[in-house]
């Protein structure tokens, strides 16, 4: 059952006929979909039916597997992400003209956990870039960050953040990208438990709430650079009401971004600004609902606060020998000490994650590289799982698929004489999924906590 609210302001906006169609697909099975890693794949690793038309990286399963059982996804070789919210991809390389994103992009995802919008995001910025993640409840920004590790390509920066704090690094972004928090409305078909919390007082909650992130992160987005707000609910309050809020408040330009007819995507427009929506019955997703807008032009200089707080150590070429060997192109990486553990960052992005950690609560950057004792590196799963590893500074095994799970349990391996002495980088299928020391007769299994499968 849906609240009759809700059915009432489906059926104002689609009509009596077409409203009931809606329904009865959230009503139905939810579409499942993912998008793989090309930092380490070249295909996606499961079986697939078709592409997501929007997402070069995207496809549709035919079933849902249990995820959680294959090494492939413990490898971070693809993240499981629902199809409708792939469609970033295409409005941002469309306002690109079609090209690639530029090198040296700044990306500021939000609202970023649990991050699948951020690993996509990874993936358009590369090496030269940096997607500054933020989710502002703790618990959440921990997941967030272990799937950065997973997806390993090594540009994104983990905070923990109010909106606000994000005002001092004026003009600082060339992309704000808002997945705003919202009342679920097109999550109905995949989480059942959202149609008990959805009121006419959440969407109203909601819609506050999403201008408050918008105007105290605005700030932070450079003149020129592209606001995207997106949401996963239907209602115009939380969309076009909050694009019509943003025109009247704030200096924004339209954007040009066309999208094919047989996307079955629904385009809008609020005063020139382009919006996007899908709908459940007409496309292959949840719903969905997206705008892309430009910061009307300035002539301000971004602005970086000064801080005298320098939570990264940046190591010197001596000091960095130990980490540059394990990396695959060391040319292109910096090395710094926080606390006890070591980072690697390419080098484009250095100066920024260092500026960003003297500022804010960053949780989580680069790739952790580990450890060094007596001269010598303790390898950081993170490492393991980074795209850039050399992996000829350790033995590697193969596993087949129970091993491999039972590693990821954290079993005891059960032909210890399988592993050379010493340090082994494990894979599966050729993908690296962590690191193992045999000494003698038994191994040291050293796979976090937080990435270990429990109860399946």
């Amino acid at each position: 059952m849906f609240p009759k609210e809700f059915e009432r302001s489906v059926a104002d906006e689609l009509g009596a006929a077409e409203a009931a169609e809606l329904l009865a697909a959230l009503d139905g099975e939810a579409v499942v979909s993912v998008r793989y890693n090309p930092f380490k794949l070249s295909a996606l690793p499961v079986s697939a039916t078709d592409g997501v038309p929007w997402n070069r990286y995207g496809a549709y399963l035919s079933e849902r597997p249990v995820f959680t059982l294959d090494p492939a996804w413990h490898a971070g070789a693809y993240y499981v992400q629902e199809a409708s919210s792939q469609f970033v991809e295409h409005v941002y390389r469309e306002a690109c003209g079609g090209e690639e994103l530029p090198e040296g992009v700044r990306i500021l995802d939000l609202c970023a956990a649990p991050g699948g919008k951020t690993t996509l995001w990874s993936t358009l910025a590369g090496p030269t870039g940096l997607v500054v993640a933020n989710e502002v409840i703790k618990q959440r920004a921990g997941v967030l960050a272990d799937n950065v590790r997973r997806w390993g390509v090594g540009n994104v920066a983990v905070c923990c953040n109010e909106a606000r704090d994000f005002a001092p690094f004026r003009h600082w972004f060339d992309v704000l990208a808002v997945d705003a928090p919202c009342s679920g409305e097109g999550m109905f078909r995949k989480n059942r438990g959202a149609r008990d919390e959805w009121s006419p007082a959440a969407v109203e909650m909601c819609a506050a709430r999403q201008k408050r992130i918008l105007a105290d992160a605005w700030e932070a987005l450079r003149p020129g650079g592209l606001l995207i707000y997106s949401t996963c609910t239907f209602n115009r309050l939380e969309n076009e009401g909050n694009v019509a809020w943003l025109m009247a408040n704030f200096s924004v330009e339209p954007v040009d971004v066309e999208v094919p007819e047989e996307w079955g995507i629904e385009v809008g427009e609020v005063s020139g600004i382009r919006t996007f929506r899908m709908w459940p019955h007409r496309a292959r997703g949840e719903g969905f609902f997206a705008a892309v807008m430009r910061k009307g032009d300035g002539r301000m200089k971004r602005e970086t606060p000064r801080t005298r707080r320098e939570p990264l150590g940046e190591l010197n070429r001596p000091e960095s020998r130990p980490l540059a060997e394990w990396v695959a192109a060391p040319e292109a990486m910096k090395f710094a000490r926080a606390g006890e553990a070591c980072y690697g960052f390419y080098r484009p992005v250095y100066r920024d994650v260092a500026a960003l950690a003297g500022g804010l609560h960053v949780i989580y950057s680069g790739v952790c590289m580990g450890q060094i004792f007596n001269g010598r590196l303790r390898p950081d799963h993170a490492l393991a799982l980074f795209a850039d590893l050399d992996r000829g500074r350790a033995a590697v095994t193969s596993l087949t698929r129970e091993e491999a799970l039972d590693y990821l349990r954290k079993r005891e391996f059960a032909d210890v004489s399988r592993l050379p002495e010493g340090l082994n980088l494990l894979t599966h299928d050729e993908l690296a999924i962590g690191w193992t020391k045999r000494i003698g007769h038994r191994t040291n299994t050293m796979l976090p906590n937080s990435f270990r499968i429990v109860n399946v």
